[in-house]
């Protein structure tokens, strides 16, 4: 018995609808993501625009909108942004059909790095107003992302001096060889013939002498700014990116060129309220700081903090403490086993103990095993979504002020989805002007 089947014609014509709200259900994310921009502040980009020039450009706000929308849906990279204008839907209604090539897209978003990352204050705030970022406990946290670079263009102090005296030494080489072959030129064919020039393989190794040379230099500057008369032979500097460094990766044993991400995040929703990018592989000293940026956007304090043994100093805890925010810091690394097999203290506080022994018999009681278990459960899962369902793993942009730009970025866009995740639905503002 033949079968029927829904008939089916490659060339078959359709009636779009006119409307670009129509082409996808009215609860689709990037409905939510164009309304949430056009609530936003975006005067710090509109006020570069203070000229006449050439050809007139995108409209700031159809960039902005795709570019936050390309960050809450892993789509990063210039040139996959503008592919998606052409062949993807969502990309298409946000951007009404126009399609922004990938020199204009990388153009925006480098020369309003620092305008896109503050807007991760404005999301922040929306949280906040939604009910979302309500500070009772803040986990910290923080993960290495590679850098773009890689770690075989890095370099130690100890080996930069030795090849650095080997490239004289074949520049030197060379610098002869060709004297020789001139003068033997000169006497077979005349001094007026040409041969003066370099050879062109000489061309490279004075470029890597000379970028071995700054990269000395630039150890030994931040050496002498640490009152040391030398780096350390093993001090290394990257020549694809100077400012990333060389840290230990989640993999066991395994090494990448990287920054050290941070975050805060509150435990009852998994919003970024506070970020920051170092450049140091330990997060020693980083609690305080984050903590900071926390009451200083949304003039608020937390009422418990959490983070893991990496993060423990004592002044830091000292600070938190005359803040009265309670600060709940694993002194040393627990395994999970030691954690499994703890048992509840009984009876009063002993006198007499340290920082150190009081805050291990807090994390044992009841309450506090509780409330430092929330902490696994809250920035790890935000770094595994980021890696994971984003995809970002490593930054597009090179050096330390411009990654942590870019980092705000990425968990601007963990806070949108949240937003809309949450229910939350923005009123548009009107538009400048």
């Amino acid at each position: 018995m033949a079968k029927t089947f829904r008939e089916y014609s490659a060339d078959q014509l359709l009636l779009m609808s006119p409307s670009l709200r129509e082409w996808l259900p009215a609860d689709h994310a990037v409905y939510f993501v164009a309304d949430l921009v056009e609530t936003l502040d975006l005067s710090a980009i509109y006020a570069s625009y203070d000229e006449e020039r050439g050809y007139p450009p995108y409209h700031p706000l159809l960039m902005t909108k795709l570019l936050l929308y390309g960050y809450t849906r892993g789509v990063r990279s210039a040139r996959k942004l503008s592919e998606a204008c052409q062949v993807d839907v969502a990309f298409r209604i946000l951007a009404s059909g126009q399609q922004p090539d990938f020199r204009t897209i990388a153009s925006f978003r480098a020369r309003h790095l620092k305008a896109l990352g503050g807007l991760f204050d404005q999301v922040l705030r929306l949280c906040r107003e939604a009910g979302l970022a309500k500070l009772g406990h803040v986990a910290v946290d923080g993960t290495k992302i590679r850098a773009n670079a890689s770690k075989h263009k890095a370099m130690s102090y100890a080996r930069m001096k030795d090849e650095e005296a080997r490239r004289r030494a074949q520049i030197k080489a060379w610098f002869d060889q060709c004297a020789a072959t001139d003068a033997a030129e000169d006497a077979l064919y005349g001094p007026d013939k040409t041969g003066d020039e370099l050879p062109e393989e000489l061309r490279d190794p004075k470029r890597r002498l000379e970028k071995i040379r700054e990269a000395k230099a630039a150890l030994e500057a931040e050496a002498r700014a640490k009152g040391k008369a030398e780096p350390e032979p093993k001090a290394q500097r990257n020549f694809t990116d100077p400012e990333s460094r060389i840290m230990p990766s989640n993999d066991k044993g395994a090494f990448v060129q990287a920054y050290n991400c941070q975050a805060a995040v509150d435990a009852d929703s998994q919003v970024i309220v506070a970020t920051d990018v170092v450049q140091a592989s330990s997060d020693l000293g980083q609690l305080v700081p984050l903590i900071g940026h926390v009451q200083k956007q949304l003039g608020e304090k937390p009422k418990v903090v959490s983070a893991d043994a990496g993060y423990w100093v004592e002044a830091d805890l000292e600070q938190l403490e005359a803040e009265e925010i309670e600060a709940l810091v694993a002194p040393q690394k627990i395994r999970h086993s030691e954690w499994r097999a703890m048992t509840s203290p009984r009876g009063r506080i002993p006198k007499g103990l340290s920082r150190k022994e009081r805050m291990a018999r807090k994390l044992r009681t009841k309450r506090g095993r509780a409330e430092y278990g929330k902490r696994k459960i809250t920035a790890e899962p935000v770094f595994g979504q980021i890696k994971g369902a984003l995809g970002f793993r490593q930054f597009l942009l090179r050096g330390h002020q411009k990654v942590r730009q870019e980092w705000r970025l990425v968990c601007t866009g963990n806070n949108i989805l949240k937003l809309f995740r949450h229910g939350f639905r923005p009123q548009a503002a009107p538009l400048p002007g």
